[in-house]
């Protein structure tokens, strides 16, 4: 006798970034397939989420893994890394350069974006290239950062992750590639270490690491109920 479908509830904590640019869509998928489960979403700073899957007040964290802390008492599963690039205006001047340096970068007007503790990341690199960015504004919004790259009144490093070739006006935003060591925003999975995971979460775990582009050769679509199979557009 064929067993029934998969049910039950997972609780899983996302970033601010995370739950704009990435769960929204892998989410109504994998609820088409898994019809029986219920997902519970809890946004929250990095550290808040930390603490919470320690408590056991989450099953997983969808996240930044870049800056986990608690390495010891949390698995963290990578799922993508999102280089960072340049973004300026056409008419900036290093838009003829094919390629960039963070010392000439650091010579014209910078917007520096700060959720999801961009801020702390983009001044480790600076500082490990002994240099600093000639900041005129600090933002927690990536569309205030588009509008004022696009207007050409600073330029900016983000990811292609959250990378739009438009600003909210209209206005064009093109990219660069930056030749010193610039660390990838890296996106995945955390959960407690030392701990039986849920069904429900585990259906969860799997999906998103069959779904989510960017993984390493090798990974599979291991696990899950097949009766439900993979949008095949994803």
């Amino acid at each position: 006798m064929s067993a029934g479908p998969l049910v039950g509830t997972v609780r899983i904590g996302v970033t601010y970034t995370v739950s704009g640019y990435i769960l929204p869509r892998h989410q109504m998928r994998f609820q088409t397939n898994f019809p029986g489960i219920t997902i519970e979403l809890f946004e929250a700073p990095r550290e808040v989420l930390e603490c919470a899957l320690v408590d056991g007040a989450l099953d997983l964290a969808l996240m930044l893994v870049s800056n986990l802390r608690d390495n010891s008492a949390l698995i963290r599963d990578t799922l993508l890394r999102s280089p960072r690039r340049l973004w300026l205006a056409p008419q900036h001047p290093l838009f003829r350069a094919e390629r960039v340096q963070l010392a000439g970068i650091a010579t014209y007007p910078y917007v520096m974006l700060t959720i999801d503790e961009a801020k702390d990341t983009s001044m480790r690199y600076w500082s490990n290239a002994a240099l600093e960015p000639k900041t005129i504004f600090r933002t927690s919004s990536v569309e205030a950062v588009r509008s004022m790259v696009a207007g050409g009144m600073g330029i900016a490093i983000l990811s292609d992750l959250i990378y739009r070739p438009w600003s909210h006006e209209g206005q064009r935003i093109e990219t660069r590639v930056i030749e010193d060591q610039v660390p990838t925003m890296d996106v995945g999975l955390v959960w407690r270490r030392d701990t039986k995971m849920p069904t429900a979460a585990k259906a969860f775990r799997d999906y998103m690491r069959f779904a989510v582009p960017g993984l390493g050769p090798g990974r599979s679509f291991a696990g899950l109920d097949h009766r439900y199979p993979a949008d095949e557009s994803i």
